[in-house]
């Protein structure tokens, strides 16, 4: 049984991370800020997934993970090597255990870039039972820490705010724990007064700490941890505050689902989509800069992920345990509010 409007918000996350690394589009950060959501609705799947199984759901998810993320890693580590430049080094296994950065070449960079997002994601779910009892424990203080350990990283200039595992697990926790509240209904128990008095202490301070501290790509999210986890968590409060109690979008419903079983595969091989058409454009001497050229990029970076979801994404149901098929269409089913474990979408 499904949360439709977590697949809705999942699917319209995952194609503004598209479009994003398609277009580079610095704006696209700050009108959806993507990451913190998925991270937020990963939060809220793993809560109800260990009220349900305990621990256990912590390997039934890296199953779900893992299985899709070793294919693609088999390929990369083939490719890299037969393109050559790479070197042996112990830190190849983390393709296999991706908890941390594994080496890349400069050729398989341009389109495995998006492993940080796998590696943060798999020890929030990891973790996810320790933080859970945390949280409903001691609500408030799990919520505020990450914030005042992210704001001491920026503030001290500690070189761990500069990137890498610990950076990232602080810079996205606050997104994950307010997934847990909104599993447990409180967000939506919570006074309206006292949920827009944090929106727009969070937003405030997010777009102001934005706009005075540009970072390489100007006001892109993505340079500054300080004002996209502030921003970040003000924008997912108001979605997940404010989530309806039933979605029932007629036959376009099984169309979200589609996606969201694909959700994994779709987010793992849609920077393999964008290098080959950068590719192929660049060898047929076809412009991509400009209006056209963006639409046309766009275009045929999402019609060159079919072919490759029919290729990959299998894997993801038979990760699931359900049966293999080539195209994912679910049998028609009634919708109720409460969630089930899903793969990331992220």
């Amino acid at each position: 049984m499904r949360n439709r409007y977590i697949d809705v918000l999942r699917a319209v996350a995952i194609v503004r991370v598209i479009l994003y690394h398609t277009l580079g589009f610095w704006w696209l950060t700050v009108i959806f800020p993507a990451m913190g959501l998925m991270f937020a609705l990963g939060g809220s799947l793993m809560a109800a997934s260990i009220d349900r199984s305990g621990p256990a759901a912590v390997a039934r998810r890296l199953r779900r993970i893992l299985l899709p993320v070793w294919v693609l890693a088999s390929i990369a580590l083939v490719s890299m090597s037969l393109v050559g430049g790479t070197q042996h080094t112990w830190r190849w296994v983390l393709w296999l255990v991706p908890f941390g950065d594994a080496p890349t070449t400069v050729w398989g960079g341009t389109w495995l870039a998006m492993f940080w997002y796998i590696r943060s994601y798999l020890w929030f779910v990891v973790l996810s039972p320790a933080l859970l009892w945390t949280y409903r424990k001691w609500p408030i203080p799990s919520l505020l820490v990450p914030f005042v350990v992210l704001v001491a990283m920026v503030v001290t200039g500690s070189s761990f705010a500069s990137g890498g595992t610990l950076r990232d697990f602080f810079y996205y926790v606050p997104a994950w724990m307010p997934g847990f509240a909104h599993h447990d209904g409180q967000l939506r128990r919570l006074s309206r007064t006292v949920l827009w008095l944090v929106v727009a202490l969070l937003a405030g301070f997010g777009l102001t700490w934005l706009f005075t501290h540009p970072g390489p790509r100007i006001y892109d999210l993505n340079d500054n941890p300080l004002a996209d986890a502030t921003w970040s968590t003000a924008f997912l409060l108001v979605l997940l505050a404010y989530a309806p109690k039933m979605l029932n979008l007629g036959r376009v419903d099984l169309a979200f689902e589609a996606v969201n079983r694909r959700a994994l595969t779709i987010y793992l091989w849609h920077q393999a989509a964008i290098a080959l058409v950068d590719f192929g454009a660049a060898l047929l001497g076809i412009s991509l800069l400009g209006r056209w050229g963006g639409f046309v990029e766009v275009s045929t970076v999402f019609i060159v992920l079919g072919p490759l979801m029919l290729a990959f994404g299998w894997v993801e149901d038979f990760a699931a345990g359900r049966r293999p098929a080539l195209v994912p269409v679910p049998q028609e089913r009634p919708v109720v509010v409460e969630p089930v474990p899903e793969p990331v979408a992220t």
